[in-house]
């Protein structure tokens, strides 16, 4: 399937749930909670189609052709 992510294009496999995309993103493993495997923060938002979607249903939510990815990582400063 063929995504938008972060406006670059990307060719994924089809099924793919927004979780798994995070894991692949960030290159850490994410629990069924949407949290950081060992607890740390992961530091991360998600939006699909200009959706924020909850990390609580990053498991289940599975991602399909044509969509709009947004993965925002949070940085400390101002």
């Amino acid at each position: 399937m063929n995504l938008t992510i972060n406006n670059e294009p990307r060719e994924l496999r089809a099924g793919m749930t927004c979780r798994e995309l995070v894991s692949d993103l960030t290159g850490r493993v994410v629990t069924e909670e949407g949290r950081a495997e060992g607890g740390g923060p992961l530091g991360v938002a998600l939006a699909v189609d200009g959706s924020v979607v909850p990390r609580s249903l990053w498991a289940t939510t599975e991602l399909a052709d044509g969509q709009q990815v947004e993965l925002v990582t949070a940085v400390q400063g101002g």
